[in-house]
């Protein structure tokens, strides 16, 4: 029996783009196994988002040909596609494939072996037209299934290297998300998220099209009860947006609105394509409609040149709008970013010390926003056990709030009434309602 181990690293597109090439290991007769255990071939899906991401890469690399000297191991990904001669020069790399090519990885997988002798396949990105085919009929362990619908990014922000990596924006054929979505349904998939690396710009390439169309084309997908939005550009939120959303009762009222920083001055240098002002109108219009919805955001502290008074300004932005949840980073310079050459790089202490003040507000917000809705009935899509609490199974609403109650495993993926209780951490605990 031949065996595939899978390392993953990096976003939600990653973790899909490895379901779909574990999918046409299995249609050639190979079982996965996890990537601890002894296996034929070892596939690393890299990240470069980050330069840890890359060292995290080099280090698997060098443990697969240690857990078995005889393995095929295929390097691919972001970080391949935006380094490809020094992976290359990783003496226990097989095969490199960058971010194209990857529905070809069993043949040249298995051409590697047969002809013994090492192969590198990386295009040039920025010459790629084409949205690359790939798709999945299963996610192991889950309840929800993320989509990719959308390629590449026009965007380049100076701290990012993602449009190096993924290219320009490619759009997925309509036809192929419902089919792709009609067959999760089937197997029993209650929530679909789409994603990809920008996926406000998803049409832009094919023409009179728009992710609302899509949202439109799969909503009446039978055994689909909800629809979520992978992170979104605020410039995407208009009045016409907004009213065909509302119209779509799966649509989950939950948006990951991109932020990165709450003042202009930084906003500018970071090439955002927004102000703050613009994107509070957004936010508005966005509770005009869904008065409940969860915002969730990413902020970056401590990027080139933020001032004191920069970062207050952020801190208090983030106070107004008032997010149910934020993800903090502190700036890392990415090599090949320009970014990366900006004078004034703010010091490690200072990055430490703004960004323990705004996961400290961030908690705050989380706090007030879960404490609405206490004594409430609300409908949660059950996931899994509570980690280290037996009994305890736990889930998400349609605004994203995480709830724990008691169960076992039969309500995993049930959409079931739970009244809410008590905050538990920065969840809520409940009881599920009997009808």
């Amino acid at each position: 029996m031949k065996t595939v181990a899978f390392y993953t690293l990096g976003c939600k597109v990653n973790q899909y783009e490895t379901e779909a090439m574990a999918k046409l290991f299995k249609k050639n007769g190979y079982t996965v196994v996890n990537a601890e255990d002894k296996a034929d071939v070892y596939v690393i899906n890299t990240c470069t988002v980050t330069n840890l991401g890359d060292r995290k890469s080099r280090q698997f690399i060098r443990r697969a040909k240690r857990m078995n000297k005889e393995a095929v191991v295929a390097v691919v990904g972001c970080y391949v596609q935006v380094s490809p001669d020094e992976v290359f020069e990783i003496e226990d790399v097989d095969l490199v494939i960058g971010t194209t090519e990857r529905n070809k990885i069993v043949k040249l997988c298995e051409e590697v072996k047969e002809k013994n002798k090492r192969m590198k396949i990386v295009e040039d990105i920025m010459k790629v037209r084409e949205f690359e085919e790939m798709s999945i009929d299963e996610v192991k362990g889950k309840t929800r299934a993320f989509i990719k619908i959308q390629e590449g990014c026009n965007q380049y922000c100076s701290y990012c290297i993602i449009p190096y990596a993924r290219g320009p924006v490619r759009s997925r054929n309509l036809k192929n998300i419902v089919k792709e979505v009609e067959k999760l349904g089937q197997r029993g998939f209650k929530e679909i998220v789409l994603t990809g690396i920008h996926v406000a710009s998803y049409g832009k390439d094919l023409g009179d099209i728009r992710l609302i169309d899509v949202v439109e084309a799969i909503h009446d997908v039978d055994g689909i009860e909800r629809i979520r939005l992978s992170s979104l550009e605020p410039t995407i939120i208009t009045e016409d947006f907004m009213v065909r959303l509302r119209r779509l009762p799966k649509v989950c009222d939950h948006f990951h609105l991109s932020l990165q920083s709450g003042s202009n001055t930084v906003l500018k240098r970071m090439n955002r394509k927004y102000t703050t002002e613009e994107y509070l109108s957004r936010v508005k219009l966005i509770r005009k409609y869904m008065p409940d919805v969860g915002l969730t955001t990413d902020i970056i502290v401590g990027f080139p040149g933020e001032t004191n008074e920069e970062f207050e300004e952020t801190y208090n932005f983030v106070k107004e709008v008032g997010f149910s949840r934020i993800h903090v980073f502190k700036y890392s310079p990415r090599e090949g970013t320009p970014a990366a050459k900006f004078k004034n790089q703010v010091d490690g202490t200072v990055k430490t010390e703004r960004s323990r003040k705004l996961i400290e507000l961030g908690e705050k917000l989380n706090k007030t926003f879960n404490e609405r809705f206490v004594g409430k009935i609300m409908n949660v899509l059950f996931e899994e056990e509570v980690k280290g609490k037996p009994g305890l199974m736990e889930g998400y609403t349609t605004n994203y709030i995480r709830v724990e109650a008691k169960g076992d495993n039969s309500i995993e993926g049930k959409i079931l009434p739970v009244k809410m209780n008590k905050i538990s951490g920065e969840n809520l605990a409940g009881e599920i309602v009997i009808k």
